[in-house]
């Protein structure tokens, strides 16, 4: 069963946030959020962006989604 690792998602949205040049209030302002709260629970691995924000990510980083979003098998 294919389980989200909430952790290592958010270790790969931090990372590219980095390696893209990017402050946090870049993506504050890119998404319009009015805190950057969201975005720090996002790299903690507290929450998950919804959908349209993990593409949106996805299309900021010039990234597939299947590159930010981190997958393992939980054997049954």
């Amino acid at each position: 069963m294919p389980i989200v690792d909430m952790k290592e998602t958010g270790n790969r949205i931090k990372s590219m946030i980095r390696q893209n040049g990017m402050k946090i209030s870049d993506i504050q302002a890119i998404f319009g959020f009015n805190t950057p709260q969201a975005i720090y629970k996002w790299m903690r691995g507290d929450a998950m962006p919804t959908i349209d924000n993990i593409v949106m990510l996805a299309d900021i980083f010039g990234v597939e989604i299947s590159d930010i979003i981190v997958v393992y098998r939980k054997s049954a």
